[in-house]
């Protein structure tokens, strides 16, 4: 609880995320993080994969966009940084973890943005200089605080925001790499399924690249006999996984 607290009342961020519960989500995340790390470790494992592969036969390596770079645990920092001249870091808060690990790279921008905005998408990763795009385990987040302050009233509201990001990641011109967890079903300790939910908000997505299951909330984290395990894709080329053209 203290180090919680310690990173909520430290943290930089702007005010209008720290009333959202931008930064709030960002310190549960970090807490849970550090909690569940030997159950996510395959997840982040697999996600990593798919980002390195995403990296293969790019004609050019001059900067990487990093949408929803978080605390990193799911993003091969060292492998980008020996391959691309820049990386820009994007989220809407950057954590004192991200932070300390970036603070001697001059090759590293972190960019603090609200990632839900109409038009974040080609904001940050529409530049010409720009030769990869990851949309790192985001998608599914991008709703959750819109959709919850809502209180209900907008039924489309959540979907909406899944499709916007969507399309503005397929309207890039640089290579898109898409990480995201798409179902969650709540299970018992006899492996029964107890609850669905779909994290995507009834958008569909195509075949992916790779597909695997992510422990998120192993037993006792959520409740004693119930656990939560998301369903994950992995898209290393999104153009591609569209049927269009493979364009670096």
């Amino acid at each position: 609880m203290l180090v919680d607290l310690f990173h909520y009342l430290t943290t930089p961020a702007p005010w209008s995320h720290r009333r959202r519960g931008y930064l709030r989500e960002s310190v549960l995340l970090l807490s849970r993080s550090r909690r569940c790390r030997t159950a996510w470790e395959p997840h982040l494992t697999r996600a990593r994969a798919v980002i390195m592969r995403a990296c293969e036969g790019l004609p050019r390596y001059r900067t990487v966009v990093v949408l929803g770079s978080g605390l990193l645990d799911d993003v091969p920092l060292d492998h980008l940084a020996r391959r691309f001249t820049r990386i820009r870091l994007v989220d809407a808060v950057h954590p004192w973890p991200t932070r300390w690990t970036v603070r001697h790279r001059p090759d590293v921008t972190l960019v603090t943005a609200d990632l839900t905005r109409p038009g974040a998408v080609p904001d940050h990763g529409g530049g010409p200089e720009i030769d990869l795009v990851i949309s790192a385990n985001l998608l599914s987040q991008l709703p959750i605080l819109p959709v919850d302050g809502s209180g209900g009233a907008d039924p489309q509201l959540g979907g909406r925001i899944v499709r916007a990001h969507l399309d503005g990641l397929s309207r890039l011109a640089a290579r898109v790499c898409l990480v995201t967890d798409v179902l969650q079903t709540e299970e018992d300790r006899d492996g029964r399924v107890t609850d669905r939910l779909d994290l995507l908000h009834g958008v569909p997505l195509p075949t992916p690249d790779a597909a695997w299951t992510w422990d998120l909330a192993p037993f006792g984290e959520a409740a004693r006999d119930r656990r939560l395990v998301h369903r994950v894709h992995g898209y290393a080329d999104w153009h591609a996984a569209l049927g269009g053209p493979d364009r670096p």
